[in-house]
Order: structure tokens, then C-alpha cells, then sequence
């Protein structure tokens, strides 16, 4: 997982060769005026979301502690302070269900280890290895959800 602001996102393109593009498509995008949906920015491989609704609280949210095997997510705070919990595969016990291939989603049962907050312009890259529970939180939140293929 790493968590930043947008200023520093060119220190990460050399993670991922998808990486450059995905931050180039959000510098060059008004992202206060951006209408919610879903936008393809490279066929499969980058592949944008966008939405603005109010917070879910940390039960719903957990309820829902998901991670995925063949994307990774850059998770960008626009505008709201949004929490996530944490916690990582590998101790991760208990899966809700099985992988669901056609969502590339993975659920668990367990609980977050670590909780952290994004706010205006700062932004998270969830890698298969994070289990996360995002959207948490009391007022509104703005933000974009961009889907690294690996």
C-alpha cells in the first residue's frame, strides 16, 4: 500500500508500467466538475470511477472487506475525508464467500488491523496484497477509483 498526495505521484510511476498514464489522466482531469460514472481511459487495462456519495459507517464498510487479484486500485480523495481500514492478505483468515472472477473481488470476514483517513488531493494505491475497506465516513465524499489491470 502507499499513501500520498497527488503533488508526489511521479514518484510512483516507475511501480507499475500503467502508473504514468493512470496519474496523467487525473492531472489532466477537472476533477471537481467530473460527473460520477465510470470512464475507460485504456480499454481493460485503466479503467476510471468516479462518485460522489455520503460515507458509509465502519460496520458497512467492513462488511464488505475486499481485495482483488487482478487490479490494482488508486483510490483518490477529491473532495470529503474519507477512512478505510487495513489489513493485509496474508493474515486475513476468514474469506466471505469465494473470488468472484467477473468483479475481481475477494471478501473477508475479518477485521482491519489499521485505519487511516484521505482527504482533499491525496490518494491510495491498494495493491492484491491490501484488504481494504474504503468509503467510510459522515458527510459526503468525491472521489475516483482507477483500475490498474496487472
Amino acid at each position: 500500500m502507499i499513501i500520498d498526495t497527488l503533488k508526489n505521484a511521479s514518484k510512483y510511476f516507475s511501480v507499475h508500467p500503467l502508473f504514468a498514464k493512470a496519474f496523467e489522466y487525473i492531472s489532466k482531469t477537472d476533477l471537481n466538475t467530473i460527473e460520477p460514472g465510470k470512464y475507460e481511459i485504456d480499454g481493460d487495462n485503466l479503467k476510471a470511477a468516479f462518485s460522489n456519495k455520503k460515507g458509509m459507517t465502519a460496520e458497512e464498510s467492513v462488511s464488505k472487506f475486499e481485495c482483488h487479484d487482478k487490479h490494482i486500485d488508486i483510490q483518490v480523495c477529491i473532495d470529503g475525508v474519507e477512512t478505510f481500514g487495513w489489513k493485509p492478505r496474508e493474515k486475513c483468515q476468514v474469506p466471505n464467500g469465494g473470488y468472484n472472477e467477473t468483479k475481481d473481488v475477494q471478501l473477508y470476514t475479518d477485521t482491519p488491523d489499521t485505519w487511516f483517513q484521505l482527504t482533499n488531493g491525496q490518494f491510495v494505491i491498494l495493491f492484491p496484497e491490501d484488504v481494504h475497506a474504503p468509503m467510510i465516513g459522515e458527510k459526503e465524499i468525491k472521489k475516483l477509483v482507477i483500475k490498474v489491470k496487472i
